[in-house]
């Protein structure tokens, strides 16, 4: 990463991270100075989700991230319609019930 001339940053994105990780299932935890997002995938059958990707950020930086998905889901539900989430119990994301997790 490098700053160009009109103090843009310049992000630099390898192939093989372009090609990203599938999670759906994310736990988020935190202490005093950090939270901690791990991104699972969950599979149907499979007693143990593989925690895929960590991403550790300073609150200020959580909170940011917070207030850019609610601004890129509403412009997503302008564009393409509401996004529907069956009933579920409350505080999870994996698409189908999931068991206690053990990290």
């Amino acid at each position: 990463m490098s700053e160009n001339k009109n103090n843009q940053l310049q992000i630099e994105l390898s192939q093989e991270v372009a090609q990203g990780e599938y999670a759906n299932f994310a736990i988020i935890t935190h202490s005093s100075s950090d939270f901690i997002i791990d991104f699972a995938r969950v599979l149907p059958g499979v007693p143990k989700a593989q925690v895929k990707s960590r991403v550790i950020l300073a609150p200020e930086h959580a909170k940011r991230l917070l207030g850019a998905l609610q601004e890129n889901i509403v412009r997503y539900e302008r564009e393409f319609g509401p996004i529907k989430i069956p009933q579920q119990e409350p505080r999870t994301i994996a698409p189908f019930p999931v068991g206690k997790g053990e990290a």
